[in-house]
């Protein structure tokens, strides 16, 4: 199994975090299906891979006590694919995610520790 995580802390409401996140997901070609206050889960469109690639994202967004502007983002990317090459698709898609949160307009990129 692939599996690739990174840790991203942003600097906005964690409000405005939370209703970006879907809209972020979708633009990497992700279905959001499963959202809670702390959590989102999605699933890659299928039709571009074969289904034993499919990747799946899970978000833990985790907020400091002692500060509401902070955003904790913990990504996990995996799929079903062993990771045999080095440029698999379950690699190429987290990539995609990892841009995108840096990239992302949505608020201010403190750090990143991509694992």
């Amino acid at each position: 199994m692939a599996r690739y995580t990174a840790l991203f802390v942003v600097a906005a409401p964690v409000q405005h975090v939370r209703q970006a996140l879907p809209d972020l997901l979708k633009s990497c070609h992700f279905e959001p299906i499963y959202q809670t206050e702390d959590y989102v889960m999605g699933r890659e469109t299928p039709g571009r891979v074969s289904y034993a690639k499919l990747v799946t994202v899970e978000v833990l967004i985790d907020v400091p006590i002692d500060n509401d502007r902070e955003v904790r983002l913990n990504f996990v990317v995996k799929n079903e694919e062993l990771p045999l090459q080095v440029n698999n698709h379950c690699q190429e898609m987290f990539e995609l995610v990892k841009a995108s949160v840096v990239d992302s307009e949505q608020w201010q990129l403190l750090e990143t520790v991509a694992g």
